[in-house]
């Protein structure tokens, strides 16, 4: 229902982290998407340490041309992509070749699990 030429549109190369769980954004791309932080949740490092961070309104990522809509931990200097987005579009990690390919299972769109 907003008009199109009201969305903010943000496009960037991401680190896949198959280890990580969650999308995390950088402060800058939060503040050029008007997002607004919604709560403040504790972040587990895989060292160990512990941050508390924001955690982001819904955001639409897309990625080899399938799309999901997800809340976003602010931290770090660059975009991350975390197992439940991966998980969601139903892609595979290709760490020889390093990119993303489709689940060969579903290769024409994501098949959601239950």
């Amino acid at each position: 229902m907003l008009n199109p030429s009201l969305l903010r549109v943000y496009e960037a190369e991401a680190l896949i982290d198959s280890g990580a769980v969650r999308t995390a954004i950088p402060v800058e791309v939060c503040e050029h998407l008007g997002l607004r932080i919604r709560s403040q949740e504790i972040a587990k490092y895989a060292d160990g340490r512990q941050e508390t961070v924001g955690l982001t309104g819904p955001i639409i990522i897309e990625l080899e041309g399938r799309e999901t809509i997800e809340a976003a931990m602010v931290l770090g200097d660059m975009v991350l992509i975390g197992q439940t987005v991966l998980e969601t579009l139903d892609l595979l990690v290709d760490c020889k070749n390093q990119r993303l390919v489709p689940n060969p299972e579903n290769p024409e769109r994501p098949v959601l699990r239950v």
